[in-house]
């Protein structure tokens, strides 16, 4: 419980309140942290006798003849849940440093208990990213497995849709306040589950008994602008359908498949209103490659052409509004388009070789992202 590193922290806090030399010593009556780092782990007696009475113990000038590595000044024994853990001693005049006596150990015990609360804050977080991960991961389920659900009070019975959500700071940027902040979404339900994932994800795990449809629809809107809110940056995040809790796989990789289209920032994209994407993402990167290499692979060193294509493709094949979009004259789209198809044999009046150059395009595209 009262570990050096956070006997250290403990001190560097009181310490900003205090000129005193500070110790804190373990229920043996090591001394285990000091602002005069030459007493680390030496001996002190009063300390060990302010442990085992659980009370206060003033250390005169006489005492510290008697008793073994003190100096005068008070201990003070510091609880956690009724238990003593430690002792904090302040060195000097005890007559000087006992008024503050209470108010210091007040203040360490509130510090152990933050550091408590904080690891099992942590611990949760970490089992139910673990539990998460074996959950995608397994196919038969055990007793073990409908254990651990249960300590973590996970329903396995409940319908799951699964949300991805990428940002570009790492994990550490994610702080433990704003993770409360996170968790106290108002439309978060009990069987609602928020977890990190990875260096800058977030995976919002959601109970689909009682929210369908549009509602379920609306409900992640929410969350993702709540989410854009709280962390004060650019996210993109892809959305898997509704699945049984035995095929949570499934709404993952959708959910992934979603999120590799969002590539723009602050873009949420439903896997349920993917098209073309669904038909890319089934294929082989093998076979993506060969197709870019034969069709369009020697236009790619054409920057000018290449851009000029793909402007095409993003005015809806309009002409006239893709030459005034990359500011040139009708006539010279023309020739460039002619060009692009003496060096791939693709047409752009041909819809057979556009929607090929369209494909081609666009994988070439996400290739390079």
């Amino acid at each position: 419980m009262l570990t050096p590193e956070l006997a250290e922290k403990i001190i560097s806090e009181v310490r900003k309140y205090l000129d005193e030399d500070i110790i804190m010593v373990n229920t043996d009556g090591i001394i285990i942290a000091s602002t005069d780092r030459g007493r680390i782990g030496q001996f002190h007696e009063g300390a060990q006798i302010a442990s085992r009475q659980r009370e206060k113990l003033v250390i005169t000038a006489e005492s510290q003849v008697q008793l073994q590595g003190v100096k005068p000044g008070i201990n003070l024994p510091v609880f956690f849940q009724q238990e003593v853990i430690g002792v904090i001693g302040l060195t000097g005049n005890p007559v000087d440093v006992s008024p503050f006596g209470e108010i210091i150990r007040k203040m360490t015990e509130l510090l152990i208990s933050e550091s408590h609360f904080a690891e099992q804050y942590d611990w949760q977080l970490r089992a139910l990213e673990g539990f998460l991960f074996d959950w995608l991961q397994k196919k038969d389920w055990d007793a073990a497995f409908f254990e651990r659900a249960k300590i973590l009070n996970i329903s396995l019975d409940a319908p799951r849709q699964m949300v991805i959500v990428e940002y570009k700071q790492p994990h550490e940027y994610v702080g433990r306040e704003i993770w409360s902040h996170l968790f106290a979404w108002p439309r978060k339900q009990d069987q609602d589950f928020i977890l990190r994932w990875g260096n800058n994800r977030i995976v919002l795990l959601l109970d689909a008994s009682d929210c369908i449809g549009a509602d379920m629809r609306g409900k992640i809107q929410q969350f993702f602008q709540f989410l854009e809110a709280s962390l004060g940056t650019a996210l993109s995040a892809g959305v898997g359908k509704a699945v049984a809790p035995d095929h949570l796989i499934d709404s993952y990789r959708q959910a992934e498949r979603a999120l590799k289209v969002a590539t723009s920032e602050g873009e949420l994209v439903f896997d349920e209103d993917l098209t073309l994407e669904m038909i890319l993402d089934d294929l082989s990167p093998q076979t993506k490659a060969e197709f870019v290499s034969k069709t369009i692979g020697p236009l790619l060193a054409e920057e000018e052409l290449t851009q000029t294509v793909k402007e095409l493709f993003h005015q809806n094949n309009s002409l006239k509004n893709t030459a005034e979009a990359l500011h040139i004259h009708i006539n010279t789209l023309h020739y460039r388009l002619k060009k692009v198809k003496d060096i791939t044999g693709l047409s752009t009046t041909n819809l057979q070789q556009l929607l090929i150059l369209y494909l081609a395009l666009t994988i070439a595209e996400e290739n390079t992202k």
